[in-house]
């Protein structure tokens, strides 16, 4: 499974502001930022990036895949705490 076939679905099933993705072979990272998370509990909020990939998921194109989905306010503050000083 390619990176760019992730985004794609992605993008199409979920309204995001901004998404990352990153991996190589079966294995996965996925950055989502939306403001649809607000008020998600975190569960919630991995059950809404895996549904429109459950697909490849079940085939093993995807085997091993990593989730942070956060809101705008969120991602705001984890790349302040990421910043080199």
């Amino acid at each position: 499974m390619e990176i760019t076939e992730i985004k794609s679905i992605l993008e199409d099933a979920l309204s995001l502001d901004e998404l990352h993705v990153k991996g190589e072979g079966s294995h996965f990272e996925v950055i989502a930022v939306g403001e649809m998370f607000e008020n998600m509990s975190r569960v919630k909020k991995q059950q809404t990036i895996y549904a429109p990939l459950m697909e490849h998921i079940r085939s093993n194109a995807i085997h091993a895949l990593s989730i942070k989905a956060m809101t705008p306010a969120e991602w705001a503050r984890d790349k302040k705490l990421m910043q080199p000083l």
